[in-house]
């Protein structure tokens, strides 16, 4: 999708506006009520490289799982030189409210619109494992923000780590080797949006339900997302729009297991399309077979299918 010349001033304003947030994905939003922003890009894997595939997703601000998907077969130790790698910075905004933040777990993004400045910045992150879930349909706030914070295990948290040999402090104190991180957003009485004393886990489930980000991108969250702003947790593994030019488009991820059963299994998750993405897809200008397609390869990235 081409950008307008009004389009890329509003997001050079944006940038401009907000200079701490060069390395983000700033998007201006669309007009008309599209839901459709920017383009995917490709990168080549230099000779004789020997950096994983997280390198190039912390580069480009992705998401582990956001380069997998996008990039199947590729090995996320050790990619081939000379592979072409395909950076999903095209995507469907979510159908929620452009106010504040919205977290949608099974595309592993956060989205902050920052009031008055008419864009969105679209961050990749961590959630929680399996069976300590991050929250996927609630609407709280930040309540508090706290640079340099602590963190307190649960008992039952001592216990886990006790069973693989592993013992924790009652209490860690601030600093680098905090798991949080350096700064933390608490939204509700149980949660936080914080960062990480670890180089991996964004786009993968390895929290204890938290909302975990690399250090660059929470120290800018931290600098500019009021208290009290709105938070709104998702969970939509399908987006689908129609564009104000006509052409519809739709977006499938790989759904979030919700059972050991799926979590296990080597078969895909199903996927039914309902609500406004059948509503989309069930037009009789839709092509069905792209579709279908587009189901089965669950790419992350939009796809036209009329």
């Amino acid at each position: 999708m081409k950008m307008s010349i009004r389009a890329i001033l509003t997001l050079v304003l944006a940038v401009a506006a907000y200079s701490q947030a060069s390395f983000a994905v700033v998007y201006p939003l669309p007009a008309n009520n599209g839901r459709l922003v920017g383009e995917n890009i490709t990168v080549t894997v230099p000779q004789g490289s020997s950096l994983p595939l997280e390198h190039f997703a912390a580069q480009y601000q992705m998401g582990l799982s956001n380069m997998l998907e996008a990039n199947p077969g590729v090995d996320p130790f050790l990619p081939t030189p000379g592979t072409v790698l395909t950076i999903p910075q095209q995507l469907i905004l979510p159908e929620t409210p452009h106010e504040g933040i919205v977290i949608n777990s099974a595309e592993m993004r956060l989205y902050y619109y920052p009031k008055g400045t008419n864009t969105v910045v679209v961050l990749p992150i961590g959630i929680g494992e399996l069976g300590k879930d991050t929250p996927m349909n609630w609407v709280t706030t930040v309540q508090r923000k706290k640079a340099g914070p602590t963190w307190t295990p649960t008992a039952k948290m001592h216990e886990e780590y006790a069973s693989r040999g592993e013992f924790l402090p009652a209490v860690f104190p601030a600093g680098p080797d905090n798991p949080m991180g350096l700064y933390a957003l608490y939204v509700g009485r149980l949660y936080a949006v914080h960062g990480t004393n670890a180089n991996f886990g964004i786009g993968l489930r390895v929290s204890h339900g938290c909302v975990r980000l690399r250090d660059a991108d929470i120290k800018w969250l931290y600098d500019n997302v009021p208290q009290d702003t709105r938070v709104q947790f998702i969970n939509a593994p399908v987006k689908a729009t129609v564009e104000p030019d006509g052409k519809r488009y739709i977006e499938i991820h790989n759904p979030l297991s919700s059972n050991q059963e799926e979590f296990d299994s080597q078969q895909p998750i199903p996927i039914s399309l309902t609500g406004s993405a059948n509503t989309v897809a069930s037009s009789p200008a839709v092509n069905q077979t792209v579709v279908q397609r587009a189901i089965e390869m669950r790419s992350g990235m939009p796809v036209q299918i009329n």
